[in-house]
């Protein structure tokens, strides 16, 4: 029997912090280590697609966190099924070439419907009232009952949010132990979102962050020992960080910029303050950490070149990319913008579109991940006390996104046996390859 395969996920785990981490230490300390290079855009779900189909954006579709429909006039961001990603990830080319090997997918995004055999990732349910009900997607439909008997709910509000912090790992941990011992699959892909919350929100060299490393390092022994009950055997770790926080000290607001150049419109005669019009805009930006689609309606040849030229020497801006360029990084993708912003490393891209706080959208003050045209980290900075989500971009002190530049970039990936790896230096793509041929396919 071919030896199970465990890949760990971990953003923002970079080189250094390894050696503070005694259990993620001893468990790979005798195995491969490598430096691990993001594709850009050094996101989640881009990063996660690259290393479960090894190719990149330009071939699964994954350009961002959120995608902007055209058909329909619609954006989404962190919710879409795993019919966005259009190549084969792993559990589907291990089905083809090695029938009847199991995998379990525990917890990336675009994971819902995924073809593998054992699935858990939240999916909360909307309720009429406004109000979410906690629940997860899970393969079997029985196993979310199951862990919920064990374990409680997941905990969602310490998924992210002013809660984030270590429970929401412990219980992805917790839950993907107790499937081990109940299903003993194969292949085991499991994502620990914690190190990015401190990182994000005060700075990847703070003492915050540092305890972040601490805490998660004491939920990966839980973790290797709870698998080495449930499989009563040596297991292959692959421990790869997705991509690493870099400190930031400046904000680019590329909505308003396309708003005070006459390009961006909003609705201003709603309750709820305005809203952005994602249909009428002749360009408006999905902002996404360090990077940033702007959609031109109709692909005006003009509004390109107007575009182009307002960003192009803009302060915080390292490049601005159009047409041919995108495919400098695998972006010449029907789904990504027609223009496509990077921001200098030391900056990032806010979705602001409002030019008096006074008059920005009711959601804008809340923790509101899908109805925000773009990524918000300072939704972690709101005060219990004052449950406002404050309207103050600069309030983030780290972020990602953008391509690799040195090895500050860079982040580690490790395995607890030697001989996995063939290289000192690995792209997250690499990753699809390495595990598939543990199985020799």
């Amino acid at each position: 029997m071919t030896q199970a395969v465990v890949l760990l996920s971990v953003p923002a785990l970079r080189d250094q912090d390894v050696a503070s981490m005694p259990n993620l230490s001893r468990l790979t300390g005798n195995g491969d280590r490598a430096r691990l290079a993001p594709g850009f855009p050094a996101v989640t779900c881009p990063v996660q697609a690259n290393m479960t189909t090894g190719v990149g954006p330009n071939r699964h579709g994954v350009v961002a966190n959120g995608f902007f429909y055209r058909d329909r006039g619609q954006f989404e961001m962190w919710t879409a099924w795993n019919d966005c990603i259009g190549a084969p990830q792993i559990w589907d080319t291990l089905h083809e070439r090695r029938p009847g090997t199991t995998s379990a997918v525990w917890f990336p995004l675009h994971s819902k419907g995924c073809g593998a055999d054992y699935i858990c990732t939240p999916a909360p349910i909307h309720n009429p009232d406004g109000t979410e009900s906690m629940w997860c997607h899970t393969r079997p439909d029985d196993l979310n009952p199951w862990l919920i008997a064990r374990l409680d709910q997941f905990p969602l509000h310490h998924f992210w949010g002013p809660l984030a912090n270590i429970a929401s790992s412990e219980w992805i941990a917790d839950s993907a132990t107790e499937a081990a011992k109940r299903y003993q699959p194969e292949f085991f892909y499991i994502y620990l979102p914690h190190l990015d919350y401190a990182a994000q929100k005060v700075g990847p060299d703070t003492p915050g962050a540092a305890h972040a490393v601490a805490q998660l390092d004491e939920v990966l022994g839980k973790l290797v020992e709870g698998f080495r009950e449930a499989y009563q055997s040596d297991l292959l770790w692959i421990v790869a960080s997705e991509y690493t926080i870099q400190p930031v000290d400046h904000v680019v607001y590329p909505n308003r910029v396309l708003r005070e150049a006459g390009l961006l419109k909003v609705e201003d005669n709603t309750d709820s303050g305005e809203i952005l019009d994602v249909v009428e805009s002749p360009a408006w930006a999905m902002a996404d950490h360090q990077h940033a689609h702007v959609f031109v309606r109709n692909a005006d040849p003009a509004v390109i070149d107007r575009v182009v030229k307002r960003f192009e020497k803009l302060e915080g801006i390292a490049e601005v990319l159009v047409g041919e360029d995108r495919k400098r990084y695998a972006l010449d993708h029907p789904r990504s913008g027609e223009v496509i912003l990077v921001s200098q490393p030391n900056s990032w891209f806010a979705y602001y579109y409002w030019l008096d706080d006074s008059l920005a959208p009711e959601f804008a003050s809340n923790v509101d991940i899908h109805r925000k045209p773009g990524y918000d980290p300072i939704e972690m900075h709101l005060d219990i006390a004052d449950p406002r989500v404050p309207l103050d971009a600069t309030l983030a002190k780290g972020s990602h996104g953008a391509p690799v530049r040195d090895e500050a970039n860079r982040g580690v990936i490790l395995s607890s046996q030697a001989g996995v790896f063939d290289s000192a230096t690995l792209a997250d793509t690499d990753v699809y390859g390495l595990v598939l041929r543990q199985f020799g396919v």
